[in-house]
């Protein structure tokens, strides 16, 4: 039986792709977690090599999944050497073992390996990233193909889904803001007018994870570079919008026309499909809907409601 293992399990993607596999796939899947290993999730620290090594002997994937990383621009800024070992290093260290045991690796990137400034970018575009996060994520890209030829980075934009609380996502960490914002008395809520995103549903980039694995699992795994991303352009100050319509909140928002971040951001760094597209991959669900199903699971304090 095919064989994926799918390291960062525990985070927004990582359980977006486990749900993904369990549910439309007979394969067997063997999720890991850095520190939240629980009864289904195996704990792995893929800073450590031995460690790393000793999972991929023990459970021989046939693909694997890294979905761990350090993901925020401000602590990779502060802390280039944590966001290092885990963007670069891990990823090389996941490769080496993957090569030894012949599995194809699939290490997500982001669009922050490109500057803004020329959109929408090609596979094939010269990177140019502006900060340590975009930096170490490149670095990754290369460490992966240098070390497996047999190995796909995937890029990504901004991601929002299913979440365990309201910080997990650039996205939903505005419903705080939001919320407080319309309360009689409140004081607008300043939101970024300046950078545009392409929010992307984990359970769609799970989706076409899923059709990637397929083609490996088929003998024809997809190598090399690949991007996916939404297709709505949107700043900050209309993500907060939208998501104020579907709580039904009237929120009081303040549009910011200049970036105001102690950490250089690209200004649009729309992602190419094409290459995924015209494999006849994918699947994009509206922005409107996704964040309603999102929204829908928490009360307003921020609390899961029970399923």
């Amino acid at each position: 039986m095919f064989k994926v293992a799918v390291i960062g399990a525990s985070g927004l993607l990582g359980r977006a792709v486990v749900r993904e596999l369990a549910a439309e796939t007979p394969w067997q899947v063997v999720p890991t977690a850095f520190r939240h290993g629980g009864p289904q999730q195996a704990v792995l620290d893929v800073r450590d090599a031995q460690a790393v090594n000793a999972f991929v002997e023990r459970e021989a994937p046939d693909a694997i999944v890294l979905a761990a990383a350090e993901r925020r621009p401000d602590v990779c800024e502060h802390d280039p050497a944590a966001a290092r070992a885990l963007n670069v290093d891990a990823v090389r260290r996941v490769a080496a073992a993957a090569r030894q045991r012949g599995a194809w690796v699939l290490s997500i990137s982001t669009d922050y390996v490109f500057d803004g400034t020329q959109p929408p970018y090609r596979i094939g575009d010269t990177p140019n990233p502006l900060n340590a996060y975009g930096h170490s994520k490149l670095e990754g890209e290369r460490a992966l193909l240098e070390t497996s030829d047999k190995a796909l980075v995937l890029r990504l934009p901004l991601l929002y889904g299913p979440i365990v609380g309201w910080h997990e996502s650039a996205v939903t960490s505005l419903v705080p803001a939001i919320i407080a914002s319309g309360e009689p008395g409140a004081q607008a809520a300043p939101m970024d007018a300046w950078a545009t995103r392409y929010p992307t549903f984990t359970p769609d980039v799970a989706f076409v994870i899923r059709e990637l694995l397929l083609r490996c699992a088929d003998g024809e795994p997809v190598c090399g570079v690949a991007q996916w991303s939404g297709d709505e352009p949107m700043t900050k100050y209309d993500i907060a919008q939208r998501i104020a319509q579907a709580l039904g909140v009237e929120a009081r928002l303040l549009a910011q026309p200049s970036p105001t971040d102690a950490t250089p951001r690209p200004r649009d760094c729309h992602l190419d499909s094409s290459r995924l597209e015209t494999l006849g991959m994918g699947r994009r669900t509206p922005f409107d809907a996704a964040i309603r199903a999102v929204l829908d699971a928490f009360t307003r304090d921020g609390t899961q409601r029970s399923a």
